[in-house]
């Protein structure tokens, strides 16, 4: 298990390259669900300095807030605003503009973009991954690469 997290500069993939095998290692051995979740969402919130970094877990019909970032939504419903929409879809879901997403639920009214990425065990899921910025159209594809890589290594953990 890694004692220390590397903060590096860089482009965003390198960011994301140099944090992965990072995560890996916090995950490495650990069985405590709730440890993962919490050693990836300050990970990722260290590294990337994100307004809010979270995991919600699938607990029968509702997303039950595991990780908390600061301020919070505590359950959502399928389909009902951008986690529950990736958690009905099974897709990741990038938000440019929370605003002018129909249904948007504001965990903090700082939010101004968001991405969403769903962990899949036998092609059900079973958490999502919520990332909020203050900044507009913030994540891109570069983000949803890794990140959706970051999510399988946690469904390996449910």
């Amino acid at each position: 298990m890694s004692e220390d997290l590397s903060i590096i500069k860089g482009s965003k993939a390198e960011q994301y390259q140099a944090l992965i095998p990072q995560i890996k290692a916090l995950l490495d051995g650990e069985p405590d669900l709730v440890a993962n979740l919490a050693n990836t969402a300050a990970a990722l919130k260290e590294q990337f300095n994100w307004l809010w970094v979270g995991f919600y877990l699938v607990k029968k019909d509702e997303l039950v807030l595991a990780i908390p970032g600061t301020g919070s939504l505590y359950q959502d419903k399928k389909g009902r605003g951008v986690c529950g929409k990736a958690w009905e879809d099974k897709r990741t879901l990038i938000v440019p503009d929370v605003e002018k997403f129909p249904g948007h639920i504001a965990c903090s009214s700082l939010s101004r973009s968001e991405i969403v990425i769903p962990i899949l065990k036998e092609s059900a899921v079973v958490a999502v991954l919520d990332v909020d910025s203050e900044a507009p159209d913030h994540f891109d594809e570069t983000d949803k690469q890794y990140l959706e890589e970051i999510v399988m290594l946690i469904g390996f953990c449910i």
